[in-house]
């Protein structure tokens, strides 16, 4: 009769956890149903896009209405500003990577659940597992919170700081969301500077 002790020894790998590759790892964020109601709300999983190699890894919150019709996240108005700001420092959007905190559009919007970010918190953790970024960016307070819980995004935007991810010290820069540009013209000029600071971090780290 086993006392429980090596049971762990013989239960089955997390398929998250061990997914070799992000084509894995998104086939499964695709399959998901961990939430029931983002499950049965979205028209699909967004779990995110670009290359492998990427240096610099973004993170927002959630998908929006574009972004669950499309299956890419940042493709709506805040998007095509997000990529103009990235070619004022000259990157193009092609070389960054894109996610969000939640992979799947929550209804009408609203902000994420606690749990429902639990839920998604395996997914995130494995992309930048294996893309190992030079520099993590976090767009707006719900993407600075999952790292930062006890800071405000308006006195920490623009100031970039150090963590450790798995055995790795990365960089992390959180700054105002795009979306603040949209709603707030008057914000633009100090989102560009914020921007600004991505180009002088990578600098650095050359």
């Amino acid at each position: 009769m086993s006392d429980g002790t090596q049971g762990d020894l013989f239960a089955p790998p997390d398929p998250v956890a061990s997914a070799p590759d992000l084509g894995t790892l998104h086939a499964l964020i695709r399959r998901c149903t961990r939430c029931a109601e983002l499950a049965e709300y979205r028209t699909q999983p967004v779990p995110g896009v670009g290359p492998e190699d990427a240096r610099v890894f973004f993170i927002g919150e959630a998908p929006g209405r574009w972004e669950d019709q499309e299956g890419e996240p940042f493709v709506g108005k805040a998007g095509v500003y997000l990529t103009e700001l990235l070619e004022g420092i000259d990157l193009d959007r092609s070389q960054v990577f894109i996610t969000n905190i939640v992979k799947c559009r929550p209804p009408e919007n609203r902000n994420p659940k606690a749990p429902e970010m639990q839920n998604c918190n395996g997914y995130l953790e494995r992309q930048l597992s294996l893309l190992k970024p030079d520099l993590v960016v976090l767009l707006g307070r719900v993407a600075m919170e999952r790292f930062f819980p006890r800071e405000k995004i308006t006195e920490a935007a623009g100031k970039p700081r150090k963590a450790t991810i798995g055995a790795r010290e990365v960089t992390f820069l959180p700054l105002l969301h795009p979306a603040f540009g949209i709603r707030r013209q008057d914000l633009k000029p100090e989102i560009a500077r914020q921007f600004r600071v991505i180009r002088e971090v990578l600098d650095q780290l050359d």
